[in-house]
């Protein structure tokens, strides 16, 4: 791992955090701060034994925009994400710690995962579609439409070990920044914005506006494509991640999409007993609020212990990391300094959490590991 060795607080010190004045300085030129790691806050003592004492988050990496889609190849050792913002998809280098452009036009990625192939699966929410690279290098399409209506923004993605692909489809990439808008009189394009504009293949999104609600599916190894949770059953899904023995599906139902005012999603974690392809016993996982403060998750991941790790955006103090038991109480909390999109375990024994922070790719060292695949 990257950085300076902690240093000894005097008796009665006070280390440097997130919310000290000053705060906490970042990077491998910053101070370093003390062991334990001030930012770890341990709810319940159980949780101890899946953390290091003398490790501390780490800040790698910040040179993005909107970091998103963290996966993690076992085959290659190294770590995809994305920049959505900025249209391009990165490979962090575990051997030598380097940060390359693996995809100078990703076509707005936004999510990505491995599947039980060692396959990756990309999301893009410029063509609102999904595809697949083969071991060869050559893509595949495995969906771009339900039925003859094209998705809204294929956002987070859960691979299965019977070869199924789950997926959420709310339409937050449904925007210039991320994608780009409906074409004019959409629900995203009241305006004149021209979704065209600086696009080489304009026939794959000519007319596209949304049309579908914003439910999550299911693409079977036959390339099926079945509806599994219904916008009415959660609205604005946006994070996907199974459980550890693969029966039961966590979704987080997040903030308004592009073009409604008033927000349906209700910002807290459902989760689903999964019986094949569908999932029945519809429960409220965790409401995301701490301390009385309200909080709301996008990506999420599971532990070998059944953890579920949880990405949690929230006013400073309060955004970071949250770790939830298979029973939806909280272990532990992580502040920290940007809005944390995503995370996935990593490394060649899987003990690296590594975080989308913002415009920062984050670390942290703990003892136990992440259920494969990420």
């Amino acid at each position: 791992m990257i950085g300076v060795e902690p240093r000894a607080l005097a008796a009665g010190a006070i280390p440097p955090s997130v919310i000290a004045n000053p705060p906490r300085e970042w990077g491998k030129d910053a101070s370093p701060t003390s062991y334990p790691d001030p930012d770890i806050i341990v709810v319940d003592p159980v949780f101890k034994d899946s953390l290091v004492g003398i490790t501390q988050i780490r800040r790698l990496w910040d040179k993005g925009l909107c970091l998103e889609g963290p996966a993690w190849s076992s085959q290659g050792n190294y770590l995809i994400f994305s920049d959505v913002q900025a249209n391009t998809q990165y490979r962090y280098l575990w051997e030598i710690g380097e940060v390359t452009i693996t995809r100078p036009d990703s076509r707005n990625n936004h999510g990505n995962t491995f599947d039980f192939e060692a396959r990756q699966i990309i999301e893009q929410d410029h063509y609102r579609r999904i595809i697949g690279r083969k071991h060869d290098g050559s893509y595949m399409l495995l969906a771009d439409k339900f039925g003859e209506k094209p998705f809204n923004s294929p956002n987070d993605l859960a691979v299965h070990p019977d070869g199924s692909v789950w997926f959420t489809d709310p339409s937050y990439g449904d925007t210039l920044s991320e994608g780009h808008p409906d074409v004019l009189g959409g629900p995203s394009n009241s305006g004149h914005q021209s979704p065209f504009i600086g696009d080489d293949h304009p026939e794959l999104i000519t007319g596209q506006k949304r049309e579908l609600p914003t439910n999550c599916y299911r693409i079977d190894k036959s390339s099926k494509i079945d509806t599994v949770i219904s916008e009415s059953e959660l609205p604005d899904p946006n994070g996907i991640c199974f459980s550890l023995d693969f029966k039961a599906v966590y979704v987080a139902s997040t903030s308004k999409e592009p073009g409604l005012k008033v927000a349906r999603g209700k910002s807290v974690i459902y989760a689903f007993d999964v019986n094949g392809s569908m999932v029945s016993n519809q429960r409220l996982f965790t409401n995301m609020v701490v301390d009385s403060v309200k909080c709301s998750s996008y990506g999420m991941n599971a532990d070998v212990e059944g953890n579920l790790w949880c990405e949690s955006s929230g006013p400073l103090g309060y955004g970071g990391v949250m770790v939830f038991s298979p029973t939806g109480k909280l272990l532990e909390r992580m502040r920290l300094p940007q809005l944390c999109s995503n995370l996935t375990f990593g490394g060649r024994k899987r003990t690296i959490l590594f975080m989308m922070c913002g415009q920062s790719l984050c670390t942290l060292q703990v003892q136990t590991q992440g259920a494969a695949p990420s």
